[in-house]
């Protein structure tokens, strides 16, 4: 039996919630590639829905995300078509006029407006249509980039509402992005791409202000005072022996106290380089096949088969499912 789903209505107040989905059978499906588009579509639709995240981190086969729910405020048609643009960032021609079409409709506010503005607030403000636009457009990505079909998720996403003042979401927010230090993926969870705390130290703005809003002060203080703060109760907290799952070592632990949580400088660039740098070659199909062979040269690794080359198709009609454009395109 399910379950039932504590949440605060949006109308009333602000709220805090830890959530976490698993993939099916908990095979680990996510590569650094697929970590690194969950991530960037975290993101986007918690822009388009409305919501802040405070921290995450994408594992290899579930993630975890402190989201903020913030209480329901009057949206104009500007903002809603703006948020609706960030869900295409490289929008297609038909996206485009699509665009259009809606920004012309808004303008008359006929029954065609007020149906599409009902559509989009529906999804906004809420964290169960959050999670529920994150997981079904990852698995979509997923499947066709891997040619499989059928469910990713295990089931339906599980979340724990969190009381929001700084000690608790830091408690929290710590046990987050402490996932890769105890799965002995990292020492240090600087040093792992996929989590809020990493983002934050290379330079990313939202993923800052996540961590300022968890100290007490962090606004008043900046982010450099903030980030010592909260790198202090990660490595006291990753210190502490689990019942399963490696921790941070007592030395480390030792060394960001003596060195009162401050990062040194060729640390915080090289977390920055990485975000430019890391994950090979990472884009549409095409791009990725163009510099295929320029990384295998440089790294040596080889593909199992050789990719097959892409011809040029000018005449695309009317395609609309990927095995229509496999017959175009290879015939």
């Amino acid at each position: 039996m399910r379950q039932a789903r504590i949440k605060v209505d949006a109308g009333k107040g602000e709220a805090v919630y830890h959530c976490m989905s698993r993939t099916v059978n908990g095979e680990r499906l996510l590569d650094d590639v697929a970590k690194e588009v969950l991530r960037k579509q975290l993101w986007q639709i918690a822009d388009y829905c409305g919501l802040e995240i405070i921290t995450y981190a994408v594992m290899s086969n579930h993630f975890h995300v402190l989201v903020r729910v913030p209480q329901k405020p009057a949206i104009t048609d500007t903002e809603l078509v703006r948020r609706y643009r960030v869900l295409y960032p490289k929008p297609t021609k038909y996206q485009t006029a699509r665009f259009e079409v809606i920004q012309s409709q808004l303008k008359s506010n006929g029954e065609a407006a007020k149906e599409w503005r009902n559509q989009q607030l529906a999804m906004m403000g809420d964290l169960s249509p959050f999670m529920k636009l994150v997981k079904q457009r990852f698995s979509v990505w997923y499947n066709r980039s891997h040619q499989r079909y059928g469910t990713l998720w295990s089931e339906r996403f599980k979340s724990v509402l969190v009381e929001a003042t700084s000690g608790v979401m830091r408690t929290m927010a710590a046990y987050i992005d402490l996932n890769p230090v105890r799965a002995g993926l990292v020492n240090d969870p600087k040093d792992y791409r996929f989590c809020g705390y990493a983002e934050a130290v290379a330079g990313h703005k939202p993923a800052q202000q996540g961590i300022v809003r968890l100290i007490e002060g962090g606004r008043k203080q900046g982010w450099n005072w903030t980030q010592e703060a909260y790198r202090k109760t990660l490595f006291g907290k990753g210190s502490t022996p689990k019942e399963r799952g490696a921790k941070i070592d007592d030395a480390a632990m030792q060394k960001v106290i003596k060195a009162k949580g401050r990062l040194p400088l060729h640390q915080v660039l090289r977390c920055r380089v990485r975000y430019f740098s890391d994950g090979a070659v990472l884009g549409g199909h095409a791009f990725v096949q163009e510099h295929l062979g320029t990384y295998q040269k440089l790294t040596g690794k080889r593909s199992r088969t050789a990719p097959r080359p892409v011809p040029q198709v000018t005449d695309w009609g009317d395609l609309s499912t990927l095995r229509g454009l496999r017959r175009k395109a290879f015939g």
